[in-house]
């Protein structure tokens, strides 16, 4: 038998009309959702799917995964690789942009498909090594001994099995100048079932230091299965992080950001960036004015302590780490 968290993976809701009906959208919501599904695939777990209100189009977290007909409507400056990645991969599956760390995609799958994601358009398909392709992109991080950090990333790292991450951690852990492993990750949230023995098994083990960085964009996606997920993983050894996305109808209020920072914390994560919209094609209509984004955090640094408060930035290309606004 697959672990809970694959076949919870595998069932998936996939269809835009079974989403809609589950939720019990009025029928105005269809040709939309088919219409952005059509660009960019629906893929909504069922444990995800049991946190958003039934009947409510507005719901902060269909609003994230439900495809829109906005999506195919074209945006000025909304580019397919709006972060020029392809300029920065220099071996399969690895994006080097930064100094002293890399960025590996462990997984081109992911356990939700969030209609902003800044990699709706990825060439995925030109970037899944084989083991005998990861040893030689390996070698990439093995001769330059100023990378101290290594990312995994996707997709999302954690939709690989345990037994391919143990393979690569114990590759990465083997080369003597990595101090950090850092896992860029959804599927604890989506999927808390994801956090059991057998990941919490090749985690725990590892030499490297571990930070494992959430994306949470709204209070109502804490529940009590993502804090228990959370509590193992603190427990195993794993600093927790978040970066969440600024996003119109969803979290573009003051108290939407201080709600989630304040919950965040009762579970354990620490507040890390706020990211305005990077601008994909596809989701110009999810996008905050810098102006209001500047004005919401500030209001945050009104309601809350320092550390609750997150780092506003942007990802410019080119540049050599993320921009503060």
């Amino acid at each position: 038998m697959p672990p809970a968290w694959q076949a919870q993976l595998a069932g998936a809701i996939r269809d835009p009309a079974e989403l809609c009906r589950r939720l019990g959208l009025d029928a105005h919501w269809h040709p939309g959702a088919e219409a952005g599904h059509a660009l960019f695939e629906v893929r909504v777990p069922e444990a995800f799917l049991a946190r958003m209100r039934p009947g409510d189009p507005t719901d902060p977290l269909l609003r994230q995964v439900l495809p829109l007909g906005d999506e195919a409507v074209p945006a000025l400056g909304f580019v397919a690789d709006p972060l020029q990645e392809a300029a920065h991969t220099p071996a399969r599956g690895l994006i080097h942009k930064y100094a002293g760390r890399v960025l590996l995609i462990a997984s081109p799958a992911c356990a939700v498909n969030c209609r902003y994601c800044f990699r709706r358009h990825f060439p995925y398909g030109d970037n899944a090594p084989s083991r005998a392709q990861w040893e030689a992109t390996l070698d990439t991080l093995r001769d330059d001994p100023t990378i101290r950090e290594a990312i995994l990333s996707g997709g999302d790292p954690l939709a690989a099995s345990d037994r391919q991450l143990a393979w690569l951690v114990n590759r990465l852990e083997a080369i003597p100048h990595l101090t950090r492993l850092r896992l860029h990750t959804r599927l604890p949230v989506v999927i808390p079932d994801r956090v059991d023995d057998a990941l919490l098994d090749w985690l725990g083990k590892t030499r490297l230091q571990k930070v494992l960085v959430l994306h949470i964009n709204h209070a109502n996606e804490i529940d009590d299965t993502v804090v228990a997920a959370c509590a193992r993983l603190k427990a195993a050894g794993v600093t927790l992080l978040n970066q969440s996305v600024l996003l119109r109808g969803i979290n573009d209020s003051r108290d939407a950001l201080a709600a989630l920072s304040e919950r965040l914390f009762e579970a354990g994560v620490l507040p890390y960036y706020l990211h305005v919209l990077d601008p994909v094609a596809g989701a110009a209509h999810f996008d905050v004015p810098d102006d209001q984004a500047r004005e919401l955090v500030a209001g945050l640094r009104d309601m809350l302590p320092g550390f609750l408060v997150p780092r506003l930035v942007r990802e410019i290309p080119g540049e050599g780490s993320k921009t503060p606004l």
